[in-house]
């Protein structure tokens, strides 16, 4: 232990007599301790907010779809074949998507109807889609007298539907009639309800057979898009630059990125700023770092002279008050440290009453946290560089004390 770094553990511990000093200190700690806490705690909820919709949003639609610019698209098969063959494609499925209403009794709802193949979809998709009712395997039942349709949750509320419930699909592109072109509609039965997790979905989605789809909407052996998953959804804008290479026009490409660029920028955006004002917090704590060390060179003026009389130079006065406000600033944010992450596993394992959300209005049921390496080293980082700094100025006025004037009147 240097001689500096023993002045200031001694100095730190303050006598019965200095408790006011003692008291400061504490709060300074407090107060660097508050901020970092409050960092990590509100960066964990943005990063486990950010990941928890990426993956429900990215889980449920795609990493990339693939649409004819001219009209549908006609061969999939050999496309998809083309698809499959790219480096990083881990799936790709016909799809057809549709607005369509749906009706049961006197109840109505729109719907986006989507025609899936399951033996081309993901396995990911499955699991976000979440069944609660019901199985995948009877919606494609060929012995079913009516084609199985899967419902979201609040959709199949709206409709006042239940597990083998029949509904209506009417299609807005109708059929010719001798009294003009009409809606065509044709019957479905609930063979399963789904919930993602995500209100926007469960209250619009639904999904039939790919064959039943092409047949209400006349598509014969077509499909509007094709849905492809990627290996690393980070490098589905690479992935899909490439299979449109390969393609060529009039076929076009667009990655979960792109589609969903201007809500995860403004995320991003947000997680930023917020990071920005709460480190104000962990600045105004310094502060306390700044008048505890003030208070504390005006009282240790005469040891101040005394040192500097036994041959103490300026450098080392201001080194003992630099590792006093790095040993507060390094404690409160050790401190800030643990109860930041620990509040965060608690919240992880065992959620607090107050962070449930109402599903009707939030993408999400609860509050998720995720803890990130990067951020806590650079909350870590931010402020023990913020407390170093605010013990720049009392140590540089410590240092410049006149032993001489100190002295006079001891």
């Amino acid at each position: 232990m240097t001689f500096e770094l023993m002045v200031a553990l001694r100095y730190l511990r303050a006598k019965r007599k200095q408790a006011l000093l003692s008291l400061i200190t504490f709060i300074a700690i407090a107060g660097i301790t508050l901020g970092v806490m409050a960092l990590i705690v509100v960066l964990a909820v943005m990063t486990g907010f950010h990941q928890e919709l990426k993956t429900k949003i990215v889980g449920i639609k795609s990493h990339i779809i693939l649409s004819n610019n001219w009209e549908k698209i006609r061969n999939y098969e050999h496309i998809i074949n083309e698809i499959m063959g790219c480096e990083g494609v881990k799936s790709a499925s016909p799809v057809i998507s549709r607005q369509v209403m749906l009706s049961h009794g006197t109840e109505a709802s729109g719907s986006v109807l989507n025609g899936i193949d399951l033996s081309l979809i993901d396995k990911e998709f499955l699991t976000v889609l979440n069944l609660k009712e019901g199985s995948l395997e009877v919606l494609e039942n060929p012995t079913l007298a009516k084609p199985g349709i899967i419902l979201g949750h609040e959709l199949a509320r709206n409709l006042g539907v239940i597990l083998d419930d029949e509904v209506n699909v009417i299609c807005p592109l109708g059929i010719t009639t001798p009294m003009g072109k009409i809606p065509k509609m044709k019957t479905f039965k609930v063979t399963g309800i789904f919930d993602c997790g995500m209100y926007e979905y469960n209250a619009a989605f639904s999904y039939i057979p790919l064959k039943a789809a092409q047949n209400l909407l006349k598509m014969e052996n077509a499909v509007t898009h094709i849905e492809i998953r990627v290996t690393d959804i980070y490098h589905a804008g690479m992935v899909a630059r490439e299979i449109i290479k390969k393609l060529g026009p009039p076929y076009w490409a667009r990655d979960w990125m792109q589609m969903h660029r201007s809500f995860f920028s403004a995320l991003k955006l947000e997680k930023m700023v917020m990071f920005i004002i709460l480190t104000l917090i962990v600045l105004v704590a310094a502060f306390g770092i700044v008048s505890t060390l003030i208070m504390m060179v005006t009282e240790k003026t005469g040891d101040i002279a005394i040192l500097k009389s036994m041959g103490a130079t300026e450098r080392c006065i201001m080194k003992i008050f630099v590792f006093q406000g790095f040993i507060i600033g390094v404690m409160g944010t050790l401190l800030g440290l643990v109860c930041g992450v620990g509040l965060c596993e608690i919240q992880k394992r065992h959620p607090l009453p107050f962070t449930q959300l109402p599903s009707d209005v939030y993408y999400i049921t609860t509050l998720p946290v995720k803890v990130d390496g990067t951020d806590i080293t650079i909350i870590v980082l931010s402020a023990i560089i913020i407390s170093l700094l605010a013990t720049l100025y009392p140590s540089w006025q410590a240092s410049r004390l006149d032993p001489a004037e100190a002295l006079r009147y001891e």
